[in-house]
């Protein structure tokens, strides 16, 4: 029996043997395709682990902010909130405080003025069946003040979600500098314009993790074991834009924008000795906040432009610096036959008659640039000059978009308009670019917009950028010398530049009045059809400004010219500047003198276009009137040589339908010079000023028409009028 026994005992740990082998190699098998597979059952382990026992949490990283060269915040990321409210009465259930909107009468009442929102429309987003609403354009992206306005309601069922929002503080400022952002799939900030878009990888920042492990319960196990990947802020940028300067660029081109409806307005405050841009702007603009864009181009450093007689700086400084300019010699003025074919006129066709050089450049004369052009300078100098200024290439400012214009310079006709800035374009920052070398005695600046870029968690500079002269295209002599006569342009008797005087301040500078090309090729004619600028450096014996200023095709009242916007942003930018930068003023008689609206002398505008009148007249500092649509002046309400006061206005008649002019509120003298012009019978009734017309104003005006007038003495007055005796050149 104890033999059998044995026999059954041996036979059974034999195959718990064999069994345990199987179990074995079965166990490692399956361990062996695990961890080989690395999953079961179609579960990644890794996967399941990490879900189970591991845990992270993001911490985010903030987008860098561009500063201006004070450190003031340009663009920055700001945490802003969407509010909603929730309208279900089940989200107040087991809770001892309401948390549903229970009086939707008074959250609209309430809510509406802050959201700026119409109360019947919050009122009726209430009032849907919804468990919660959003509360429309007006509820999202809003501050933290508001939120904490809205929170002291106490307003049940209002509730906030916090979200990461670009934000500029000052809206519209150096928009298409500072560019804007959107949000992309991800939730994370893009640039999509100006340095936002072109500096976004050193803007962009990278957000950190810190990763906990866990037991089976969910606890998280202790610090130790920890795993922190540190955020890295996006860089910070800081710019030579100095919001002050800045803010009075915005603000004089708001005002004049809003005064004259221009197409366009650019405009460049840079300092010439180290050529950092410390304003720059252009309009139409936009509030990067709201993203309400109209234009997409960065006009001052991507529109080229026909800059017209802003470009006759660069011919004089050429012809300067090679020794062929001699500014007391006389030259005939009115035309000039171009050698090689065509014709080129001054704005007075008639000329001025036999003048010196310096005159011509005071008042601007076309024809005395085409002598120094051809007669003097000659094309291929000149051509080496132009390209020695900066022009045909791109100035490389750390901006995207820049334009590099177009030389048109194959026949005599185009080199010699290239001179006085038609036919070849050029963009704003080139024209700053190549000023700097008058204004710094020689040596033209590169300009730069962007200081230097750093990295926000070390403080440690990535990037920095440094003035660098760019060429040296006069010497110092000739900067000098030129510096002088273009402080001429505005003191003279004769210059064009009166009205961009600055009390306290000198100015060198140059006006243009430039043809604008329709899209079909042809230049526009009318009133205001035209693209009106100014160069203007200050003071004039050691410039610490450069301002350019052009404004394309303004809406000009009858007694408006063309360059009263664009001095009015000169003269408000530069003075404010200046006192900003502490800059002493000085007495100057000259420029009192033209403050004071000194005396000039009406041209003879008999016989010319209406165009070339209109010019003219404008050069002069008076305010032209155009009675008619002919096409020749016939006759004008001012004889030639008169003394008037700078900004007499002046009523051109035509060889076409000349209309009634209102001449409410005009003085009897003023009448009798418009009855002269047009041989008109006037009676009269009263004294003082004009109270009523019996011809209705844009009605047909003839000669020998009769006018019947009212007049009336304004309050307090007295002594009736005088009259006095009436020129009028017909």
């Amino acid at each position: 029996m104890s033999k059998k026994k044995n026999k059954y005992t041996n036979y059974g740990i034999r195959w718990f043997f064999i069994g345990t082998l199987i179990l074995f190699f079965s166990l490692v098998a399956r361990l062996s395709y695990i961890q080989l597979s690395s999953t079961v059952e179609g579960k990644n382990l890794k996967v399941y682990a990490d879900e189970n026992y591991n845990t992270s949490q993001k911490i985010p990283a903030k987008r860098g902010t561009i500063y201006d060269s004070n450190g003031v915040p340009l663009a920055e990321e700001v945490t802003a909130y969407t509010v909603s409210a929730v309208l279900d009465p089940s989200a107040s259930k087991n809770s001892k405080v309401k948390r549903h909107v229970v009086d939707k009468e008074k959250t609209a009442s309430e809510l509406a003025p802050i959201l700026g929102i119409d109360e019947s429309d919050l009122l009726a987003k209430l009032g849907k069946p919804k468990y919660q609403v959003e509360l429309g354009p007006g509820g999202r992206n809003i501050s933290q003040s508001t939120k904490e306005q809205i929170e002291k309601l106490k307003l049940p069922g209002i509730v906030f979600t916090p979200s990461q929002q670009r934000y500029y503080p000052n809206g519209v400022f150096a928009s298409h500098t500072l560019g804007y952002t959107n949000v992309n799939d991800n939730g994370d900030l893009i640039g999509e314009m100006g340095l936002e878009k072109s500096l976004n990888n050193e803007l962009t920042e990278k957000d950190g993790k810190r990763s906990f492990l866990r037991d089976r319960k969910g606890n998280i196990l202790p610090y130790e074991n920890e795993k922190v990947t540190p955020p890295h802020n996006g860089d910070d940028v800081y710019l030579t834009i100095d919001t002050k300067i800045q803010s009075l660029l915005e603000d004089a081109m708001t005002s004049v924008e809003k005064k004259y409806e221009p197409e366009k307005i650019m405009a460049i405050v840079s300092d010439p000795k180290t050529g950092k841009i410390v304003a720059m702007s252009n309009r139409p603009s936009f509030n990067p906040n709201l993203h309400d864009i109209t234009n997409y181009t960065n006009d001052p450093i991507s529109y080229a432009i026909e800059a017209g007689s802003t470009m006759k700086i660069f011919t004089l400084g050429a012809a300067m610096n090679e020794g062929v300019y001699n500014g007391n010699e006389y030259f005939q003025s009115g035309r000039y036959k171009v050698p090689g074919g065509g014709t080129v006129h001054d704005v007075n066709r008639n000329g001025w008659g036999s003048i010196t050089f310096d005159e011509g450049i005071q008042r601007s004369s076309n024809v005395g640039i085409s002598i120094l052009l051809n007669e003097k300078l000659g094309a291929d100098r000149f051509l080496q000059y132009y390209k020695n200024f900066g022009f045909t290439q791109k100035t490389n400012i750390n901006l995207p978009g820049e334009s590099s214009g177009k030389l048109v310079f194959n026949y005599p006709l185009e080199k010699t308009t290239t001179a006085f800035g038609q036919g070849s374009t050029v963009t704003g920052i080139q024209i700053i670019q190549a000023a700097s070398a008058i204004a710094n005695n020689g040596k033209m600046m590169k300009p730069y917009i962007v200081d230097k870029i750093v990295d926000h968690d070390t403080n440690k500079v990535i990037k920095d950028y440094k003035s660098q002269v760019v060429g040296s295209p006069i010497s110092e002599e000739t900067a000098k010398r030129e510096r002088a006569l273009l402080e001429t342009v505005i003191t003279a008797p004769h210059g064009t530049g009166h009205n961009y005087a600055i009390e306290g301040y000198t100015v060198a500078g140059k006006t243009g009045t430039a043809q604008v090309v329709d899209e079909h090729g042809k230049y526009l004619k009318g009133r205001g059809q035209n693209l009106f600028s100014f160069i203007g450096m200050a003071p004039a014996d050691n410039p610490k400004l450069v301002v350019y200023v052009a404004m394309l095709r303004p809406k000009l009242e009858a007694t408006e010219i063309g360059s009263d916007g664009v001095s009015e942003i000169f003269r408000t930018v530069t003075k404010g500047a200046l006192e900003y930068m502490k800059v002493e003023p000085v007495k100057n008689a000259k420029v009192d003198k033209l403050i004071d609206k000194e005396s000039i002398e009406i041209p003879n505008l008999k016989g010319l276009n209406l165009d070339e009148a209109k010019s003219l007249a404008t050069s002069e500092g008076l305010k032209p009137v155009l009675l008619g649509n002919g096409l020749e002046v016939t006759g004008q309400s001012i004889k030639s040589k008169t003394q008037v006061v700078r900004g007499t206005t002046i009523y051109l008649k035509t060889n076409g339908t000349n209309t009634m002019p209102s001449i409410i509120g005009w003085s009897k003298s003023d009448v009798n010079r418009l009855g002269k012009l047009f041989k008109l019978n006037i009676s009269s009734k009263g004294s003082g000023f004009v109270t009523s017309q019996s011809i209705k104003e844009d009605s047909e005006l003839r000669d020998h028409d009769y006018l019947t007038i009212e007049l009336n003495k304004p309050n307090g007055a007295t002594d009736e009028e005088k009259d006095v005796k009436v020129d009028v050149q017909e």
